[in-house]
C-alpha cells in the first residue's frame, strides 16, 4: 500500500469499524440519539451505521475517495450533537465516564481534519 493511500485506508477501516458496530451492538449507540429526533432510535442508530459502511467504502474505492472525504468530514460534523448529548447526559455518571463522554468532544475535530485531508489528497 503506498503512503499516500495509508490515511484513506485507515479512514476507510475506521468508518467501517463503526458501521459494523452500530449495526452488531446498537443499545450503546440508541442512547445517544436525541428522543426529539422522529422515529425510534434504533432506526437512526441502524441508519447511522449503513452511512458510516457507506462512507467508508467511498473513502476505500480510489475512484469515489475525493467525495467520500468530504462526505466522512460532514458525518463527523453530523454526530457531534449526539456526542453533546452523551456528555451532558453523564453528569451523574461516575468520574471515568465522564471524564470520557467530554474528552470524545475536541476528538471530533481531528477527525473532520483527517477525512477532509483524504479528499484533498484524492
Amino acid at each position: 500500500m503506498a503512503n499516500s493511500q495509508r490515511p484513506a485506508r485507515f479512514l476507510a477501516g475506521a468508518l467501517g469499524a463503526m458501521g459494523v458496530l452500530h449495526l452488531a451492538v446498537p443499545k450503546p449507540f440508541d442512547e445517544l440519539i436525541p428522543a426529539s429526533l422522529p422515529g425510534s432510535r434504533r432506526a437512526w442508530t441502524y441508519g447511522s451505521g449503513v452511512a458510516e459502511l457507506a462512507v467508508g467504502v467511498a473513502v476505500a474505492v480510489p475512484r469515489t475517495r475525493r467525495l467520500g472525504g468530504l462526505a466522512a468530514a460532514l458525518l463527523f460534523l453530523g454526530v457531534f450533537p449526539g456526542n453533546v448529548k452523551m456528555a451532558v447526559d453523564a453528569s451523574s455518571a461516575p468520574a471515568p465516564r465522564r471524564a470520557l463522554a467530554w474528552a470524545r468532544l475536541p476528538l471530533q475535530w481531528p477527525l473532520i481534519a483527517w477525512a477532509l485531508k483524504v479528499r484533498d489528497r484524492a
